[in-house]
């Protein structure tokens, strides 16, 4: 293999499994890049401090996407608002209307 850990995610009956790869890896990575982000922006540079708010925008739109993604892999409420740290109904208040 060329070096990169795969592992599989537990599936659903009558789904398909899917790989995942790095993602602890993968966000530790985003999260990286978005502190040296804001220490650039706290170093004088002013210009980019809109562009700094505007990622929150984005992981927002993100975390939409991957819920509705989930959802029509056949994720419950229950199941990803346990991952959130919430309740079903909050999941669900929250992006139950997006499509």
């Amino acid at each position: 293999m060329n070096g990169v850990k795969h592992t599989l995610t537990s599936h659903l009956p009558g789904q398909k499994r899917r790989d995942v790869v790095e993602n602890d890896e993968f966000a530790a990575f985003a999260r990286r890049i978005i502190r040296a982000h804001g220490r650039r922006v706290a170093t004088g540079d002013v210009e980019a401090l809109r562009d700094l708010v505007a990622l929150s925008s984005a992981i927002d739109e993100a975390i939409t996407e991957a819920v509705v993604g989930l959802r029509a892999f056949g994720y419950s409420w229950a199941e990803i608002g346990q991952r959130l740290g919430i309740s079903r109904q909050a999941a669900q208040q929250r992006w139950g209307g997006q499509s």
